[in-house]
């Protein structure tokens, strides 16, 4: 099924927006500027602090892509095919923490491993050599999707988070063809190049805690002036300092605007709300028994760090959500909590510039504490169109658990982190996260296209796609998950 296209940059209205179930129309909203600020009285005695109108600052970042080469083949063939492979010796890079791989063609697999190490920044030790999930063209746009044909995708493995690096070496190995016969291999794609990616520093106050799984209710958008009104009055201020509000880009605004009915134009958090505010703010009719978990705290783009030009101008919206599936990013678990902004970061990077996607591919994401962040733009209550499950990203939404859970347990707050988030926004579109529900399969290695499929409203990857994904720990978590989002839904 083809996306309902709505563009994105001034054709949003924090007035004209309602938590409704569709993708509604939206309006132009109002111009933030410097020109909005009243003009200080002349000769109204000594100066207070002034409110200055700051612009915004988005994460710079940077991709650096470098080619492969070709690696010196094996001496002991008992190692290998006779192919050697692709690869780089050893070098020092600008600073990057994620890596990746990807290939020219999209619908081309890369059969064989992929291994790196890297040289932390500021230190002269390398890491072990460790691994990078190779298959990877599971997590994507749909066949025949605008997304898909729009001939800037690429091949690509996993990304892998290395935290903060400046040197790296990377090898490509092909498959033998025959087990039996090692001599042969299967051939590496074409236009094998290395992804370094530089998530760029965090927002000046990044919401997520090591001891704080559910974030804090959002603030009132903007920030304590106080150096700012020292730039401009010297002199210590006499008056309380001032909330600085910030110019947003038209990028950040129209990413906000869709989420305004939640939480202000430009906040770093969505609050949660108990089950009784959600019910209020649903508009459910008194009397009825919705069937809708309490609203979550949720991390927005702004709060982890988006850079909204990075992605495609425009939203793409299904007609509604019927499942959820559940993934691990496969990016491993060396990182922190404070650090998940950054891993956030990066994966959008690598997704837009270095796959080719046109944002984002998860709906949303969860990390090891429990904090929950808004993923692909277009509004956390709406049926945003995800790339992140292989003919079935119509009608469904994606959240990925940052990790790799093949043979590592997946935390208790991202399990229940997972249960909070599918108990409200499936329950926004009636979806019982403990039912069945019929998907029409868009084409997958495991249904071909127009299959009719039944699968749990609470599904992992593989359920769609023949894959590792989410990992077999996180996979067996799923069952506890369903009970819980329905509890929460008063199921």
């Amino acid at each position: 099924m083809r996306a309902l296209l709505v563009t994105s940059v001034g054709v949003t209205c924090a007035a004209a927006l309602t938590l409704s179930l569709a993708a509604p129309a939206l309006s132009a909203p109002p111009p933030h500027s410097a020109s909005a600020l009243p003009p200080e009285s002349p000769g109204a005695g000594p100066p207070s602090v002034r409110a200055a109108v700051l612009p915004a600052v988005e994460s710079a970042g940077s991709t650096q892509s470098l080619p492969l080469e070709p690696l010196a083949a094996p001496s002991d063939r008992s190692m290998g095919p006779a192919t050697a492979g692709q690869g780089l010796e050893r070098r020092t890079a600008r600073p990057f923490s994620l890596v990746g791989v990807v290939w020219d063609d999209a619908e081309a697999e890369l059969h064989g491993t992929v291994q790196v190490r890297t040289r932390a920044t500021g230190s002269a030790s390398w890491s072990d050599w460790q691994g990078v999930e190779t298959h990877n063209a599971e997590h994507a746009a749909d066949l025949g999707s605008d997304e898909r044909s729009s001939g800037a995708v690429r091949g690509a493995t996993a990304p892998l988070w290395v935290g903060a690096s400046d040197g790296v070496e990377v090898r490509v190995r092909p498959e033998p063809t025959d087990p039996q016969d090692r001599s042969e291999a299967a051939p590496l794609p074409e236009g094998l190049r290395l992804e370094l990616v530089d998530p760029g520093p965090d927002p000046a106050a990044g919401p997520a805690e090591e001891a704080a799984p559910e974030p804090a209710r959002a603030a009132p958008v903007g920030r304590t002036a106080t150096a700012a009104a020292f730039a401009l009055n010297p002199s210590p201020p006499t008056t309380t300092p001032v909330v600085v509000p910030e110019v947003l880009t038209a990028e950040a605004e129209a990413a906000s605007a869709v989420n305004a009915e939640l939480a202000p134009l430009g906040a770093s958090v969505i609050p949660a709300l108990t089950k009784a505010q959600t019910e209020e703010a649903a508009n459910v009719a008194p009397g009825a028994k919705p069937y809708i978990g309490p609203r979550p705290g949720i991390i927005t783009r702004k709060g982890w760090g988006a850079d909204e030009k990075l992605r495609e101008r425009q939203f793409a919206y299904t007609k509604t959500v019927k499942a959820a599936f559940v993934h691990h990013s496969a990016t491993g678990n060396n990182y922190t909590c404070k650090q998940a902004p950054s891993v956030l970061r990066s994966i959008y990077r690598y997704h837009v510039k270095s796959s080719g996607w046109r944002d984002f591919g998860y709906n949303f994401a969860v990390d090891k504490c429990g904090n929950i962040y808004e993923g692909r733009a277009g509004g956390v209550t709406k049926a945003v169109l995800g790339a992140h499950t292989l003919g079935f990203n119509s009608n469904t939404m994606g959240i990925a658990v940052l990790g790799s859970y093949s043979s590592t347990n997946p935390p208790a707050a991202a399990v229940t982190a997972v249960s909070k988030l599918t108990a409200w926004k499936l329950g926004l579109f009636g979806a019982n996260p403990k039912g069945k529900v019929t998907l029409t399969s868009g084409g997958s290695n495991k249904y071909k296209a127009g299959a009719k499929v039944k699968m749990n409203v609470i599904s992992g990857h593989r359920d769609g796609f023949a894959t590792e994904c989410p990992g077999a720990r996180l996979y067996k978590k799923l069952g506890k998950a369903r009970t819980s989002s329905a509890k929460l839904q008063g199921r």
